[in-house]
């Protein structure tokens, strides 16, 4: 199965896939409002500003499997990014990444390996996938991989002069 073909909503629960994002490198990170990791959206709204033109976005996931950290309605994720952190990106509904609920389209992400090999579970929020302008996986981040790290940088700009 593509990752284009798994149905997605939006935040505000409108349908859509990957598909929308076709042509474009896409950061998927799962992410969380009362995360000690939550200051990660400004680097991730960084990474929007810089290189959109280019044909990239960020794509936010909110999951409230780790800690309960993600416990807001749509509304309430919608307004505290907006607002706390300027967060310009895409956000889809909230989700299950990992368990017998996992959405089809952790089940693919999951498959995916780190840089050092490893694949399975998302071990915490702000997990990130980085995807080419052909919706194939190319990366996997841990989540204290922060936006701007060098290595995920140059991961992107890859993607981008691909």
């Amino acid at each position: 199965m593509s990752l284009y073909d798994i149905p997605l909503h939006t935040l505000g629960g409108e349908p859509t896939s990957l598909a929308a994002y076709e042509g474009k490198a896409v950061l998927l990170v799962n992410v969380a409002s009362k995360c000690g990791l939550t200051p990660q959206y400004s680097g991730l709204e960084r990474l929007q500003q810089q290189y959109a033109e280019r044909g990239f976005t960020v794509l936010g996931v909110p999951c409230n499997q780790f800690g309960g950290q993600e416990p807001g309605s749509a509304e309430e994720i919608q307004t505290f990014c907006s607002t706390t952190y300027g967060v310009s990106f895409p956000l889809l509904e909230k989700i299950d990444v990992n368990g017998s609920a996992r959405h089809p389209l952790y089940t693919e992400l999951t498959a995916t390996p780190d840089a050092t090999g490893e694949a399975g579970d998302i071990t915490w929020n702000f997990e990130k996938f980085l995807l080419s302008p052909k919706g194939e996986v190319v990366g996997r981040f841990r989540p204290r991989t922060e936006p701007e790290a060098p290595e995920l940088v140059a991961a992107i700009e890859a993607q981008l002069s691909a």
